[in-house]
This record gives C-alpha cells, structure tokens and sequence, in this order.
C-alpha cells in the first residue's frame, strides 16, 4: 500500500456509508482534525441512521455534504470540485452495498460520484459482518477495486455489533492511520518482532489435554499493532488463534515444546519478543496411547503424574545474544507484586500484567487494562479494547527500549 508522507494540511473527503461502525466516525474526524487535516465529510443517504450530521458538522467545522442536488453547491458543479479538492478520500466505514456500487462503477450518490471524478487515492475501510465480508461476491468486488487502484485496508477482528465474533470491525482511528500516513508510523520499520499467542495443550491421551482459557486476541493485537508501525511480524500461535492477516508470517503449534522449538529458530533474526501466549505450566509425564478409561484408574483419588513444561521466555532471556525480551503475566491476586518477581527472576525487559479475575477483561473479552512494569517505570492502560491497547503498548516499548533495540538491529545486520 502506498503510503502519504504526513497527515498534517492534507485534504481529506471522508466518505460514510450506512454501516453500524458509523457510530465511530465522528471520532475518526476528531483525530483527523487534531493533526492537522481539513476534513469534508460526505454522507450517503442511510447513514444518517447511524450518525448525525450535526455531530459531525461539530468536529469538521465543515458543512457535511450528502446529496448531488445541493443546489449551492452544484450550481457550480460542486461534485468535480470537491473531487479536484480532496488529496485523498478515505471510506469508512465502507458497507458490501458501497464496496459493490463502487466497483461496478455507479454513480448513484455524491460519495460514488466523487469516486469516479477523482485522480486522488482512495482509502477503503469495509466494515460488515464477517459472513458477508468472506461472501464470494464482497470478495470479488474487493478485488476488483484492488485491481482499479483503490487501496483496502484490512478490517479488524473482535466482537461484533451482532454478537458474532470475526474480522469486519472498523479498525481504531490510530489503526487507519498507520495504514494510510507513513509519518509516525513506520517506527518498527525493519526490526523483526516475533509474538506469540494463546494457550498451548498438552495431551494426556490422543483426546485429553491440559490447557487454559487463552484466546489468543490480545497476541493477535500486539501482533498486528507491530505490523502497523512498519515491522516484520512472526506470529507462533497455538491451537484457536484467529486467523491472522497475510502481511504476518504464522506459525501454528500445539504444545509448549513444538512452540519452545518454533521460538527458538526465529530468535536469532528477532529484534523483539513479545511472549503473549499462555503456555501450560505441567504437563503428563507419560502420554498415555490410548484414551485413557475409567475403570482403569484407581477408584479412589485417580492420579496423573505431571512435570513442568519448558519456560519459554527463560530460555529466550538466557540466551546470550538475545532479543529485547517482553513478558505477559495473567494474574489474580496481588498483580503488580507478582509481575515484578517475574521480571527480575527471568531477567526480562519488561513485562505486562493484567487482572484476569474480573469478568470485564482478560481472555475472551475484547477489552483489557493492564500495568507495564520495566526497570524505569509502573504504567498502567485504563481499560480500552485489546487493539488500542497494544497499538499504546507497542509506543511504551518503542520509546523505552528505542537505542536497544536499534543497537540489537545492527548487530543482527552485521
């Protein structure tokens, strides 16, 4: 995708259509406005539904345009002048019905209109039900506005204004920027961060396992917020991880030792890692061949011998020339404390902690609050969903470690 150099003085048609995300726009024209772009809003018809044209009046300063007979504006083809106007137009959020009219070339509406009459880059943000977005036909339309030069930017996956959970979310303002401006957002550009991400299982027999309630999203998160400011992402992921966009390098496993090996083989060209996965502390001694039963267990306090699976992040932070190494720590009591025994026993840079007590964040949820803990400081991220979360994250990491994880980049170099 090419990117514009800065936000700031750049002239922004932002298009909406009349999809559920439109609820959020007012806050993208906000932080648009905030870093120094004039916005012109253009509406169509249905979107009024979901947002008000005042509201977003307010936060442009602009009138908001939603009609081809404006007669103001028209008078003096005002269409082609504000496609003459605009440096860039930015969709969002852009329904199957917009993405469809578009790439069939409508003209039906002043936002497709406009589309049609520009030479400037457009920005398209789909924003659906997952279903709809991985129908063949929203598929097709994708690529064919692909194909005419429109840029897609990729949806985010959470839960759904449906209660489904999938990718078709609107991605957070800062998100669309990455996407969109180079400036301030290619700050990892050429590092390589591996993350890794959910839980890993651990077989007692070929159908039993020891696991936990990870879900993998917060290392989904960190992992695309990584790739957002300009760095090269390998995920090792462990079984029930959402798929992850194609921009990042997947790896799958199933327990502690495949990822332990995965993890080990991508250190030597990792400038940072990111240890988010909740990997099994005990696994079974013997795995038993077959499915274990009932009656062949002692009747009375049946019993599985254990032993420890390996520390992932130990083994990273031994290694003599190792990577800037973060932890994640899933706590229930006594958070913070416990987090910092964790950092000085496993020599670690940093590490992350959250509550996972409290029903309202943690592992299914799409919302997290969490302390940052290092050497340097205590700092905590109120409550906010897992992709803002990590986009504030990875700024915390860069600004810290920023001349270490330069220094490690050039050794890794050469």
């Amino acid at each position: 995708m090419r990117k514009i150099p800065e936000v700031k003085n750049r002239k922004i048609i932002l298009g909406i259509s009349a999809g559920i995300a439109a609820y959020k726009t007012p806050d993208l024209v906000r932080n648009l406005v905030k870093l120094g772009a004039e916005v012109q809003v253009v509406m169509t018809n249905n979107a009024h539904h979901f947002v008000s044209a005042e509201a977003l009046q307010a936060v442009s300063g602009r009138k908001v345009r939603d009609s081809l007979w404006d007669p103001d504006a028209e008078n003096a083809m005002g269409h082609i002048e504000l496609s003459r106007w605009a440096d860039e137009i930015l969709i969002a959020p852009a329904t199957a019905n917009c993405i469809g009219s578009l790439a069939a070339g409508m003209a039906n509406d002043l936002l497709s209109t406009l589309c049609l009459a520009t030479k400037s880059p457009i920005f398209v943000c789909p924003a659906m039900n997952h279903v709809m977005l991985s129908h063949p036909s929203t598929q097709r339309n994708l690529k064919t506005l692909s194909t005419m030069g429109y840029q897609i930017i990729p949806p985010s996956t959470g839960e759904q204004a449906c209660g489904e959970y999938g990718p078709g979310r609107l991605p957070e303002p800062q998100q669309i920027f990455a996407e969109i401006f180079s400036s301030g957002s290619a700050k990892l550009n050429d590092f390589n961060v591996t993350v890794t991400a959910g839980p890993t299982r651990e077989a007692l027999d070929p159908v039993r396992y020891i696991s936990n309630n990870s879900s993998g999203k917060q290392g989904m998160a960190v992992a695309e917020a990584s790739l957002a400011l300009g760095a090269n992402v390998t995920l090792i992921a462990g079984p029930g991880v959402a798929p992850s966009k194609e921009e990042i390098k997947r790896i799958d496993v199933y327990s502690a030792e495949e990822m332990l090996g995965e993890v080990m083989g991508e250190m030597p060209k990792t400038d940072l890692f990111i240890s988010v996965a909740a990997v099994a502390d005990y696994k079974a001694k013997k795995i038993s061949p077959n499915k274990i039963k009932k009656r062949d267990l002692p009747k009375s306090s049946p019993m599985i011998e254990l032993e420890e699976t390996p520390d992932i992040i130990r083994h990273v932070a031994s290694m003599k020339k190792r990577p800037l190494v973060i932890g994640f720590a899933a706590e229930t009591n006594n958070a913070v404390q416990n987090a910092k025994i964790k950092l000085e026993d496993k020599n670690l840079d940093a590490i992350i902690v959250n509550d996972v007590s409290r029903d309202d964040i943690g592992f299914e949820s799409t919302e997290n609050e969490v302390t940052f803990v290092s050497k340097t400081q205590e700092r905590t991220i109120a409550k906010t969903d897992k992709n803002s979360l990590s986009r504030e994250l990875i700024d915390i990491i860069y600004l810290e470690f920023k001349a270490r994880l330069e220094k490690r980049q050039s050794a890794r170099l050469g």
